[in-house]
């Protein structure tokens, strides 16, 4: 069934998410506040001809998939005829509650309202919202077009209705949507994610090992295996009784501090700022960056096409 789709914020992420659905055959209206309606067509078309590049999409598909976007920057040209609405401006809680509460006044009640924040509450977000049982978050990771994980979170007002029919949408685009059933920041994957990256900051404040060493321990070890073997098949795998024996011995050295890092304080107040600076754990140069983002995007590029065909094998 072709739902017709809006999209609030014409960045990095809200251009990536409208290819999603563009290139599925729903038409996609994009509300685009500080851009212009030409700057946002070339942002989108960039996206699609580099699919195209990569051969994970025909030119047929791409004409069509540009033929079906509108953009406006009239927020009742956003809610006209949308059946679903995705929010993907910048991550202010201020703003986005300003903007539920008028896509809240202005949307029939059946339109279900999507945050795709990456840590924010969503029940925070809906706070001046009337129908709060059809506002849910669904949080894409960048860049949408190529990773396929979207984390669906209810809340307690969030209906059940609702979330089955954002899973049911995102798994009808090629997502793999998974089940969040409780709104606790960070959801899922940034949690997790996260966890990590306190460790591994840890261990390069503690004088343990270097930045570059603690990035080519997880590459080459348990990085390699993630793919197919996620950690809790791992505890299995091992044993739960292995798993907590090496539990029970070592957690209680591992970094618990629930303030940021001093290193990385540090380091901002000094406009080490990574990428951004030309500094940061590490030295980064234009080509580096240029480097870095090409064998992200090949590797994923491949990812996705080693996907595709297993599919097909299916």
């Amino acid at each position: 069934m072709t739902e017709n789709i809006s999209i609030c914020g014409s960045g990095l992420m809200g251009s990536g998410i409208a290819v999603v659905f563009l290139t599925s055959g729903h038409p996609t209206t994009i509300y685009a506040v500080e851009e212009s309606e030409e700057r946002v067509r070339e942002k989108v078309q960039t996206i699609l001809e580099y699919l195209v590049e990569k051969e994970l999409l025909s030119i047929s598909v791409k004409n069509i998939a540009l033929s079906h976007l509108f953009v406006s920057n009239d927020i009742q040209d956003v809610v006209a005829n949308a059946n679903v609405i995705f929010e993907c401006i910048p991550e202010k809680v201020e703003m986005k509650q300003t903007l539920f509460q008028t896509l809240d006044e202005l949307c029939d009640p059946n339109v279900i309202l999507a945050t795709n924040t990456s840590v924010m509450s969503i029940t925070e977000i809906a706070a001046l919202s009337k129908h709060k049982e059809r506002i849910v978050g669904t949080h894409f990771w960048n860049p949408a077009y190529l990773i396929p994980l979207v984390e669906v979170v209810k809340t307690v007002n969030t209906s059940e209705g609702v979330m089955e029919k954002t899973v049911s949408l995102l798994q009808t685009v090629g997502k793999h949507p998974i089940r969040v059933n409780k709104d606790v920041p960070g959801f899922v994957a940034n949690r997790l994610q996260h966890a990590l990256w306190r460790e591994a900051i840890h261990l390069i404040e503690s004088g343990i090992t270097d930045a570059a060493t603690v990035d080519e321990a997880i590459k080459y070890s348990f990085a390699m295996r993630l793919p197919v073997l996620g950690p809790i098949e791992n505890a299995d795998l091992v044993g739960t009784d292995l798993t907590y024996a090496i539990h029970d011995y070592v957690l209680k050295y591992l970094n618990n501090s629930p303030e940021p890092s001093k290193l990385l304080k540090h380091m901002v107040e000094e406009n080490q700022l990574g990428v951004k600076s030309g500094s940061g754990f590490l030295p980064w140069t234009e080509e580096k960056k240029k480097e870095t983002e090409k064998n992200l995007f090949d590797h994923l590029v491949k990812l996705v096409k080693e996907s595709e065909k297993s599919q097909v094998k299916k």
